[in-house]
């Protein structure tokens, strides 16, 4: 049996359209498609007619083709639809009263990866607070975390790192889905709204995204498979470095390199780093790639492709961090820290931001022993999560 998504329920249930009342907004992207492969604006235009009065889209624009960090969205209206298209990545990441003037409801259907450092959750959460202030409903309209909904990972958020790749005091692979996250927010991080989550049918934990039978579209232009999604959530922290993430190859986020680095003279020694670490279910194949665009476009790069064979034992946070750790002691000065700005944060770090901490950057730079590492994601503040988390899941 395939999962049915928030979306698909909506569509086939006249009970959960009869809760929608009034004028609707609808806060989507390219991934948010039914069953059957059809964006969701059409069956929803079919249900609601006239009543479904504008779009909102997130970072990567309404058909994810606008790039990363700081690439922004203009408003405009659509010509097939018409309706109405606001950006909230563009001069504004929060929705602003004019936008939202007339709404009764707004829908939220995004197609989330399962880590904090996405910004598909920050999109949903100052709808939330916006809508809050304004009195209109949210409905989320559940979908699949796409990793799984067991295994969590990495640091929680610092407060004074907060930003628009990380708002709230989450690890990176939270584990949640967006409607699980939502939940969070209202209760626990003053996203207070008035609030209901369309769940999914079918969706259990354990499941990956292929177990659930339903179509993968790509939720952002350098995530084309959800193979990527995997290494991610370790991966994303070598935007905040001069490490290419694979950005411009076929595989972005799946490969980690830099011109030089011999990749081949380094595998024995760092095989040997993650087993005596108990590291496992990946493999470390040596390449090089030429990336066509972002950093060291046009330069062979040598590195490694993360191949996950288990993903159950695989654990991408830890991982990239030691693989972090290796490049800048071994790259010496050729290794580099990314400068600001980085998603509008202009006095921080990008690294710090992306990690919510700067401690891990710390830690690499003192060459502490890869076991310190356990301190930094085992708090006090993981505890806390852990705990209000059980208290909203939904499945």
């Amino acid at each position: 049996m395939a999962t049915i998504t928030g979306l698909d329920n909506l569509i086939e249930q006249k009970s959960i359209q009869d809760k929608i009342q009034g004028q609707i907004g609808y806060l989507c992207h390219s991934a948010s498609i039914t069953k059957n492969i059809e964006i969701g604006i059409l069956p929803l235009q079919r249900i609601f007619g006239k009543r479904l009065k504008c779009l909102f889209t997130p970072q990567h624009g309404l058909v994810g083709d606008v790039q990363d960090n700081m690439c922004e969205s203009d408003h405009f209206t659509h010509s097939y639809f018409k309706l109405p298209v606001y950006s909230l990545y563009s001069e504004t990441r929060i929705p602003t009263d004019k936008m939202l003037d007339g709404l009764d409801c707004v829908l939220i259907d995004l197609q989330d990866v399962g880590t904090r450092i996405y910004t598909y959750v920050y999109a949903m959460t100052y709808m939330m607070e916006a809508c809050a202030k304004k009195g209109i409903k949210v409905f989320i309209l559940d979908r699949p975390n796409p990793i799984g909904g067991i295994h969590i990972e990495g640091n929680v958020l610092e407060e004074e790192f907060s930003s628009y790749v990380g708002r709230h005091p989450c690890p990176t692979r939270h584990a949640l889905t967006m409607g699980e996250f939502a939940l969070m927010a209202q209760k626990f991080w003053g996203s207070d709204c008035e609030l209901e989550v369309i769940k999914m049918q079918g969706w259990e934990r354990q499941m990956y995204f292929e177990q659930t039978k339903l179509p993968w579209v790509m939720p952002s232009p350098n995530f084309p498979t959800i193979e990527s999604g995997f290494p991610f959530v370790g991966t994303v922290l070598f935007e905040g470095t001069n490490i290419s993430e694979g950005r411009g190859t076929t595989r972005s986020l799946e490969i980690v390199g830099h011109p030089s680095f011999e990749p081949y003279s380094h595998k024995e020694k760092l095989d040997k780093i993650f087993a005596d670490l108990n590291l496992g279910g990946f493999v470390l194949r040596p390449v090089g790639f030429i990336p066509t665009f972002q950093k060291h476009q046009g330069k062979s790069c040598g590195g490694y492709q993360i191949h996950v064979t288990n993903r159950d034992h695989f654990k991408p946070w830890r991982v990239c961090q030691i693989l972090c750790h290796y490049f800048y002691h071994q790259l010496g000065g050729k290794f580099q820290w990314k400068e600001p700005p980085y998603e509008y944060v202009h006095h921080k770090l990008p690294i710090d931001v992306i990690n919510g901490t700067d401690k891990l950057r710390i830690w690499i730079e003192k060459n502490q022993s890869y076991s310190e590492i356990n301190s930094i994601e085992q708090t006090e503040a993981m505890r806390l999560f852990l705990n209000n988390r059980e208290e909203i899941l939904l499945y």
